[in-house]
């Protein structure tokens, strides 16, 4: 099966679920009536704040002029690891009918977006970046996720750890970005490809991605940095 292909915005809303009032309100988990009940699977400010977030609407981006070249930080969890681009996979799996292997040709093929945003940590920094990438969306219609699917967890080459709800990773600004201002992406930036959006603070966008997981209900581990006790939505 040939990896570049069109969807229709008919086909790409049944695969996403963005064609029923369903989807926002399953996009941060179970239904907000059973978790006032109770059966609360996030607390209720998360809740609150994916009901108010726009799943499909664009954040305004910057002009070229206004890229902070020198101003992204590196961070780094356990240090930056090696990876050989020659023999790099991204697996996606999970709750998905057409589970995925793919190599970083097979991701450059895709269609490529580049936007430039403003990249803001958790710590009181921000930085302007321009990123260039396939948009997550993509690769999550290419791996034909079941009806069902609410959150993405994504593993690193490094053991780092994190998930989104599936609205915001349907973003059309959510990238898995392989550049940074207008060049491949640097190692220390998570080269061979790192998660890049406006809409989730820094921790959340993790670096050297090797997994994606698509799934209906969250683990007991949420994220490395979540599962002590930074907050999970975090949305901008």
């Amino acid at each position: 099966m040939s990896l570049i292909h069109k969807l229709s915005r008919r086909q790409f809303l049944t695969i996403s679920g963005l064609s029923s009032m369903s989807f926002l309100l399953g996009g941060c988990g179970v239904p907000i009536l059973e978790d006032i009940v109770g059966e609360v699977s996030e607390p209720l400010n998360q809740k609150v704040e994916a009901l108010l977030f726009k799943s499909q609407q664009p954040v305004p981006e910057f002009s070229q002029s206004e890229i902070q070249s020198a101003a992204l930080i590196v961070n780094s969890f356990r240090g930056t690891p090696v990876i050989d681009p020659t023999k790099y996979r991204l697996v996606v799996d999970g709750e998905v009918n057409n589970p995925l292997s793919l190599s970083i040709s097979d991701i450059q093929a895709l269609p490529m977006t580049t936007m430039i945003i403003r990249h803001v940590c958790v710590e009181g920094w921000a930085a302007i970046v321009q990123w260039g990438g396939v948009r997550l969306r993509e690769i999550v219609a290419l791996s034909q996720p079941q009806k069902n699917v609410k959150y993405v967890y994504f593993q690193s080459a490094d053991g780092y750890y994190s998930s989104w709800d599936i609205a915001s990773a349907l973003h059309p600004q959510t990238l898995l970005a392989y550049q940074k201002n207008d060049e491949l992406l640097p190692r220390d930036n998570g080269a061979p490809l790192r998660l890049a959006s406006p809409i989730k603070l820094g921790y959340k966008q993790s670096k050297w991605i090797t997994r994606i997981t698509v799934v209906s209900s969250l683990f007991p581990l949420k994220g490395y940095w979540e599962d002590q006790g930074y907050e999970w939505f975090a949305g901008l």
